[in-house]
């Protein structure tokens, strides 16, 4: 008998696995997904809970016991994920993978770290799964032509951000010059906070130039500040227009549980694992 090429998709246990948790067309799969949705949901609830003084003092120890429950269920899930495709690394790597992970270590880490545990919200992401299971595939694939627009934006981004960044060392550096420390601006480093937050457009007004010289710098800054905002706009529009091609389907690939392929993808664009699989096809 031949042995299981590496881009092969799972068979046997690790199939019907595959079927329950990555996919929702099945009813043992939606099953698992709506009962995987409410325990998100009370898990994120009882960490709210937590922080309200009088809950916490009424119902710690029940808050904690809840908090240990769900986290030793999610781990448990998080290792059947790896069980089920046929190469983990690349579903580890992956959105969903990494924050799979990332609602797991919170507890973990809260028993070095007391009061880690808040950011245990986080498992709110795990809601985006929703779109799965409503069938509200078409989100889904409208998410992933936003992210590939982002990733086609981020050279661009990162020029931007650094241009940005050389004008508020340089604007710092200049007012801190200007007002020096009689008026608050008494660092560079002070003076750079000033400048971002004068080029945003925030103004929180705990720091402002009183001379003439330093006002109109401000100015100028202010009115820069109006078109800088829209670069990034602009650059994101230009490859969001770009990114539209054709729909995306919500098939989880078998090999990583990659989602958003094209419609007629016969590969996972992430691993390479044939997409045409139909667990209803191994049967016998």
């Amino acid at each position: 008998m031949d042995r299981p090429s590496e881009q092969s998709p799972p068979s046997g246990f690790r199939a019907r696995l595959h079927t329950i948790i990555f996919e929702a067309d099945t009813p043992a799969g939606k099953a698992f997904d709506v009962a995987l949705l409410w325990a998100i949901v009370f898990s994120v609830a009882a960490v709210m809970l937590e922080s309200v003084a009088q809950v916490r003092a009424e119902h710690a120890h029940a808050l904690h016991v809840a908090e240990w429950v769900f986290t030793i269920l999610f781990a448990l899930e998080y290792v059947l994920r790896l069980i089920a495709v046929r190469q983990p690394l690349h579903y580890a790597r992956s959105f969903f993978g990494i924050v799979d992970l990332m609602a797991l270590l919170p507890s973990f880490l809260s028993v070095l770290f007391p009061g880690a545990q808040t950011l245990l919200v986080i498992r709110v992401l795990r809601l985006l799964r929703v779109f799965r299971i409503l069938k509200l595939g078409h989100l889904l694939g409208q998410a992933e032509v936003l992210l590939t627009a982002l990733r086609a934006s981020r050279p661009k981004i990162i020029v931007f951000l650094g241009t940005v960044l050389s004008i508020d060392v340089i604007m710092g550096a200049v007012m801190y010059m200007v007002e020096g420390e009689e008026h608050g601006f008494d660092s560079i480093p002070r003076s750079m906070y000033w400048a971002i937050v004068t080029m945003t457009t925030v103004g929180f007004g705990d720091i402002t130039p009183k001379t003439v010289t330093g006002q109109f710098l401000a100015s100028i800054l202010m009115v820069m500040g109006y078109g800088i905002i829209a670069v990034p706009t602009g650059i994101v529009s230009v490859e969001l227009a770009a990114a539209t091609r054709q729909p995306l389907n919500t098939q989880a690939c078998p090999g990583c549980g990659a989602q958003g392929h094209d419609l007629d993808a016969r590969f996972c664009k992430r691993c390479g694992t044939a997409l045409d699989w139909a667990p209803s096809q191994n049967t016998g």
